[in-house]
């Protein structure tokens, strides 16, 4: 009964990913809905998830010098206005605030979109000196974006994220930094998330909006999209000249800044869940699971049982792993399905049997597997269970990658690889053309610009003119 149970809680995945997906957010108990629309409350599990992916990157942001800020969530309009590209960039996602109370404002203020003109007025106000620099903040916080089509996770009118901001005295310091946190990201993906990545630079016409490049960390879902998963932006002095952010140089003659941002959100769980999930939920990596073990005690009722299994759940506590025991009067298949459902990486169940023969039993949340292990192993064992199935989660995701990933000389092979499924490598002029043409005649956007380059001809397959790169394409969310 508890495997029927499971299979109807959630949509297949493969009738309907979407559906799917949807239902696990849901019914793992990751968010709920709000009273408006795009506005979504993300759920103590679901939160649970992102203070572990909080807690990896804070760290690291401050072992490499960064501070962490709070800035204000209202922008002026005219401060707004300063940097051209940037407004117009965001113009259709601002949302507005008009009154004060009761009173007409005498100024619209945009609930922040991402917050460059906030970092760049205080700048303008604080820096004097080259010894000053570099300044290199952080800060977490919401922001809103008011999105047409809305989906939990994913694309949320409002969802938090960090936003590093840092200016630098050179554009070589500058460009270091952006590169820097794009590996920041990638480590988090690969070594905590088990999602393989592909690094990259966006096209001109992907970049973000008053950046001179942006950087990419590109992921494969199990339904053969992309998500893009964290980026990287090198603005130049743009910002810094637009809004008059100067210092005095080691010969003491005013200069530009360079400047940097870069930000990971919320939609990387959804990547998490759309890389690892199953039909039974969700599949978390034990590096950010918020409970790492659960522990079943079996026929509770039978002397001894509750005590071994409060030992078990002392002990892996004690050794530092994230446990909970669930000594609720629920029918063990219900806990099997519930705790499948959230996706918890490793399930101990012990039961009388278990206890007279020293053992208990570890059911591995990845691929099912049960192993009988020694109780007197305990903490050995779970050690090595979880470390297996960490690296055993980003090999299977990496398979899915590499194996998906097809070259195209022509337009008629890339229309090919969308039917299948999976990304599209092929040569591009640079014509911007040219990716609008990939979009209208084969559905898909350029992805990144990889930083490992392939050579799979010589001329562009959309035009026929000489290639002067090569570019991961792909259907994205």
């Amino acid at each position: 009964m508890a495997k029927e149970k499971k299979v109807q809680q959630i949509t297949d995945m493969d009738a309907d990913f979407a559906q799917w997906f949807t239902d696990v957010v849901v019914k793992a108990g990751l968010i709920d809905y709000s009273g408006v629309k795009g506005f979504y409350i993300l759920r103590p599990y679901g939160y649970a998830i992102w203070e572990n992916i909080q807690a990896i990157l804070d760290k690291r942001f401050k072992e490499l010098g960064h501070h962490n800020v709070s800035m204000p969530v209202l922008i002026p309009e005219s401060l707004l206005q300063k940097e051209k590209d940037h407004v117009e960039g965001f113009a259709p996602e601002c949302a507005w605030v008009t009154l004060g109370g009761n009173e007409e404002l005498p100024e619209r203020l945009c609930v922040r979109p991402t917050s460059e003109t906030l970092f760049c007025d205080h700048w303008s106000h604080v820096l004097h000196s080259w010894r000053d620099l570099p300044m290199k903040y952080n800060q977490w916080c919401s922001v809103l974006r008011w999105e047409k089509t809305t989906r939990p996770l994913l694309r949320g009118r409002e969802f938090l994220w960090q936003e590093g901001h840092t200016i630098h005295e050179t554009a070589e310091e500058a460009k270091e930094e952006t590169e820097t946190m794009l590996n920041v990201y990638a480590e988090l993906c690969e070594d905590y998330l088990a999602m393989p990545v592909i690094k990259g630079r966006k096209t001109d016409k992907e970049k973000f909006a008053g950046a001179e490049a942006t950087y990419t960390i590109e992921c494969m879902m199990h339904d053969k999209k992309a998500l893009q998963s964290g980026t990287s932006h090198y603005f130049g002095d743009g910002f810094a000249r637009a809004f008059n952010i100067t210092f005095s140089d080691r010969e003491n003659k005013l200069r530009y800044p360079h400047q940097t941002s870069w930000g990971v959100s919320t939609r990387i769980m959804g990547g998490i869940i759309m890389t690892h999930g199953d039909n039974n939920g969700l599949v978390l990596p034990p590096m950010i699971a918020p409970t790492q073990i659960v522990i079943i005690p079996v026929a509770m009722h039978k002397p001894g049982v509750l005590d071994k299994a409060e030992e078990l759940r002392a002990r892996l506590e004690k050794a530092g792993f994230r446990v909970m025991m669930d000594d609720s009067d629920q029918s063990p298949g219900w806990k099997f399905a519930e705790y499948e459902m959230k996706g918890i990486p490793l399930r101990i169940e012990i039961g009388p049997r278990d206890i007279e023969s020293g053992n208990f039993v570890a059911v591995r949340r990845d691929n099912g597997e049960k192993a009988v292990c020694a109780i007197d192993q305990l903490e050995e064992k779970a050690d090595e269970l979880l470390k297996t199935i960490q690296a055993s989660m980003y090999e299977k995701a990496k398979a899915n990658l590499t194996e998906n990933i097809y070259p195209a000389t022509t337009m008629d092979e890339a229309k090919a690889v969308i039917e299948k499924g999976g990304f599209i490598k092929m040569m591009w002029c640079g014509d911007e053309a040219c990716e609008i043409k990939m979009k209208e005649d084969v559905g898909v956007s350029s992805r990144c610009i990889p930083f490992e380059q392939e050579h799979l001809g010589d001329v562009c397959p959309v035009c026929g003119k000489p290639a002067k790169e090569m570019v991961i394409w792909g259907i994205a969310y």
